[in-house]
C-alpha cells in the first residue's frame, strides 16, 4: 500500500494548486480525480470553456456590429460556425487541462483516476479501473460543487439543460430561457444572444446579481436591455414543462400573476451545491453543516483533524481563486507556517460584456453595519480610452471610510473590469485611502484611470467629470 503524507481529493483550482504547493513544500503528495481529466469543473465546463465561448461570440458580434464603423469591410455575409466555436472552445479546455498534467509530472504528485473514499482517517479506496487503497496522514477534500435545481424541474440536458449542456450545443437556440440571474445565466445567455438568440431571464429576487452592490445590478440590467436582453426581475418558477422541441416556463410575477415563457431550450443557473457524493465522510469522522457543505474551523479543519477541506465544498463563495488560496493555505498550515486569507478582499467577477468586478464591502452592507462612507464614482465614457474603443458603458465606484478615507469597497463595471479590480485588491491589502490611489501615476489612456477619476471623486476632486 502506498503511503503519502498528504492525499488531496479532487483536482480542480484548488486540489491541483494544494497538491503543487504541498510537493514544493516537501511532502510526498497524491491527488485523486474521478474524471479522466485534471481541472475539475472550473477547466473543463466552467470558468475556461466558458471564457472561450465568450471570446469567440464577442469576436463574431464586433464583426456584425462594429467593424464597418472602425473602417473594415468585409464581403459578404458572416456567418457563424457553432461547430467550430465549440471545437475551439474544446482545443482551449484540452491545452489547459493538459498544462495540470504537466505540472503533475513536474512536482512528483502521483495521480489516481477514480472515486475517492474514505475507509477511514487516513486510508482511502479509489475506485476506478480497478480499486486501489493508499494511505495518507493528511487529507484535503476539494471535490467541488454541481450545479443546482429546482426541485419540480426535470433536468433532461437535451432542452432543460445545465451551464454544462450549455457549452456544448449543436445549435443556437431560437430563444433561451435562462432560470437565474447570476453570474452564470447571464454570461452565457449573452454568448448565445451575440450568436443570434432571443433570451429571456427569470430572476427570482427584485435585481439581477442579487449579491453584489445594486449600483452594478443596475447598470448592467440598464446594458443588457439595451442588448436586448428581457430580464423578468421577481419571478417565481412555479413550473417547467417539455413538449417535444418546446419548453414552456411558468411563473408568478410580483403581483402573484401567472404568465408564461415559450422557448426551445431552458439553461437552469439557479447557483450550485456542494458535492461529497461518495466520500463515505462517516467512516473518516467528517460532519457536514445543515446546508450539507463540509464543516471547517479557520485553519480549513474538519471534525477529523487530519482531514481539511477547500473551495465549494466549504462555506463561502464558490469561486476558483477563493479556492486556489485555500489550497495554499492548508499545504502552508501542514507545513507549520503561518498563512492567511482575507476573506473580504476576494474579488468576483462577472464576465459579460461589459465586464462586472468587485470587492470588498457593497453600499448594501455598510450601511447595515452603520458605517459612515463616502462614494466616489466615474463613468467610462469620460475616458478617451473608452470613446477610442467604443467601449462607453459602465463606471467605477469607490466606497471609502468618511472620516479615515480608507477604501471599504469597489465596486466597477466596464471594459477590462476584470483585470482592472487587481488594482483595487493590492490598494486594500495595504489598507489604502482613496487618496493614496488618487496620487498615483495611473497611464494615459487606460481603462485604469477610471480607478484614479472615481478615487478622486471620492474626496470632491474629480478632474474630468
Amino acid at each position: 500500500m502506498s503511503k503519502y503524507d498528504v492525499a488531496i481529493i479532487g483536482s480542480g483550482p484548488g486540489g491541483y494548486v494544494a497538491a503543487i504547493r504541498c510537493a514544493q513544500l516537501g511532502m510526498k503528495t497524491a491527488i485523486i480525480e474521478k474524471y479522466s481529466t485534471l481541472g475539475g469543473t472550473c477547466l473543463n465546463v466552467g470558468c475556461i470553456p466558458s471564457k472561450a465561448l465568450l471570446d469567440s461570440s464577442h469576436h463574431y458580434e464586433d464583426a456584425v456590429k462594429h467593424f464597418e464603423e472602425h473602417g473594415i469591410d468585409i464581403p459578404g455575409e458572416i456567418k457563424v460556425n457553432l461547430k467550430q466555436m465549440i471545437a475551439r472552445k474544446q482545443a482551449v479546455v484540452d491545452q489547459t487541462t493538459g498544462g495540470i498534467d504537466f505540472l503533475m509530472k513536474k512536482n512528483k504528485i502521483d495521480v489516481y483516476v477514480g472515486v475517492g473514499s474514505f475507509k477511514d482517517a487516513t486510508h482511502i479506496t479509489i475506485t476506478g479501473e480497478e480499486t486501489t487503497e493508499i494511505e495518507a496522514k493528511n487529507t484535503i477534500i476539494a471535490t467541488g460543487s454541481k450545479p443546482s435545481t429546482l426541485p419540480f424541474i426535470k433536468l433532461d440536458k437535451e432542452r432543460v439543460i445545465t451551464s454544462t449542456e450549455a457549452l456544448k450545443l449543436k445549435e443556437i437556440p431560437k430563444h433561451l430561457i435562462v432560470i437565474g440571474g447570476g453570474v452564470i445565466g447571464l454570461e452565457l445567455g449573452q454568448v448565445y444572444k451575440r450568436l443570434g438568440a432571443e433570451v429571456s431571464v427569470i430572476e427570482y429576487m427584485d435585481r439581477i446579481l442579487p449579491t453584489m452592490d445594486s449600483g452594478i445590478s443596475k447598470e448592467l440590467n440598464k446594458v443588457l436591455k439595451k442588448q436586448k436582453f428581457k430580464i423578468n426581475i421577481s419571478h417565481k418558477v412555479t413550473s417547467v414543462e417539455r413538449n417535444g422541441d418546446e419548453v414552456v416556463v411558468k411563473a408568478e410575477n410580483k403581483k402573484g400573476e401567472e404568465v408564461s415563457f415559450t422557448g426551445d431550450y431552458v439553461l437552469v443557473s439557479v447557483g450550485r451545491h456542494a458535492y461529497t457524493d461518495g466520500l463515505n465522510l462517516e467512516a473518516a469522522g467528517v460532519k457536514l453543516t445543515e446546508r450539507g457543505k463540509v464543516e471547517v474551523n479557520e485553519h480549513l479543519q474538519t471534525s477529523a483533524s487530519n482531514i481539511y477541506a477547500i473551495g465549494d465544498v466549504i462555506k463561502g463563495a464558490m469561486l476558483a481563486h477563493k479556492s486556489e488560496e485555500e489550497g495554499t493555505f492548508v499545504a502552508e498550515t501542514l507545513a507549520g507556517q503561518k498563512p492567511h486569507i482575507d476573506y473580504n478582499l476576494i474579488p468576483g467577477v462577472v464576465y459579460t460584456w461589459p465586464e462586472v468586478a468587485s470587492v470588498g464591502k457593497t453600499e448594501e452592507q455598510l450601511k447595515e453595519s452603520g458605517v459612515d462612507y463616502k462614494v466616489g464614482q466615474f463613468p467610462m465614457r469620460a475616458l478617451g480610452r473608452s470613446r477610442a474603443s467604443m467601449d462607453l458603458d459602465g463606471f467605477v465606484k469607490i466606497l471609502a471610510d468618511k472620516s479615515t478615507d480608507e477604501i471599504l469597497g469597489v465596486h466597477m463595471v466596464g471594459a477590462r473590469a476584470a483585470d482592472m479590480i487587481a488594482e483595487a485588491v493590492v490598494a486594500m491589502e495595504y489598507r489604502a485611502s482613496a487618496e493614496d490611489v488618487s496620487r498615483m501615476s495611473h497611464a494615459h489612456p487606460t481603462f485604469t484611470e477610471a480607478m484614479k477619476e472615481a478615487a478622486l471623486a471620492a474626496n470632491d476632486r474629480a478632474l474630468h467629470i
